[in-house]
């Protein structure tokens, strides 16, 4: 049976590269390939997937816990005509939140660049090194869901991302910061900020104490629809 739910999509391929690995090492050591293969480190760029998937199922688990009337989440949704996929969607009657999990070492944070005769931009740094690319593939996961929105007629519909570190080397006191339109957080002040009816992660918010906001069920159908299961 094919899994499904958070990091399921990862951990698919988690295994298939694992098992691809250990072929390649019987097939080189013959009939010493199962000792071969028990003394053999793994591959860091296998290994990458399956900390993805237990990260991506960490940020799910703190999702599900919050999600019900008013509130409901998506996990591990496929990009149309892409091999990449979409880790979580939380949809709320202020908008959708995109949101992308990341397990990884080190303190997230913030470096200025340029000054004087260069625009001032701000970049994305996890242990002291540029992580600008994590914000771009949130800023185009972002753009896809609008985009389906649009097509679907809910357009008007609030879209915003959030890059979510789990395990990272958070401060005490602060240390979630916004850079390009992105929250950046941890999954239980994710949990929180989606709880508070107050809060936007990011993005313009739809109706108010006066009106109804967004049609979650309608939403949440639409992108059920547009965006299969990875």
């Amino acid at each position: 049976m094919r899994a499904s739910g958070a990091g399921a999509s990862a951990q698919r391929e988690y295994d298939r590269r694992r098992a691809a690995d250990e072929d390649k090492v019987r097939a080189r050591w013959g009939r010493l390939g199962g000792l071969a293969v028990r003394l053999s480190e793994e591959r860091q760029s296998t290994k990458a997937w399956s900390v993805g998937a237990e990260g991506e199922r960490q940020v799910g688990r703190a999702l599900d816990a919050i999600a019900g009337e008013g509130l409901a989440v998506l996990h591990d949704r496929r990009i149309p005509r892409s091999r990449a996929n979409i880790d979580h969607l939380v949809i709320t009657q202020r908008g959708v939140l995109v949101v992308d999990a990341k397990r990884y070492r080190g303190r997230p944070g913030l470096r200025s660049e340029g000054g004087l005769f260069r625009p001032v931009t701000r970049i994305l740094t996890v242990g002291g090194r540029d992580q600008s690319k994590l914000v771009a593939g949130v800023q185009r996961q972002v753009e896809i869901v609008r985009s389906i929105l649009d097509e679907g007629g809910a357009g008007g519909v609030p879209v915003a991302g959030a890059l979510c570190f789990v395990e990272a080397d958070w401060p005490m006191f602060g240390g979630s910061f916004q850079v390009a339109g992105v929250r950046v957080l941890w999954p239980r002040l994710l949990a929180k900020h989606l709880r508070d009816p107050r809060s936007d992660l990011g993005g313009s918010r739809v109706g108010d104490d006066h009106g109804p906001g967004v049609d979650v069920a309608a939403v949440t159908a639409l992108l059920e629809a547009r965006l299969p299961p990875a």
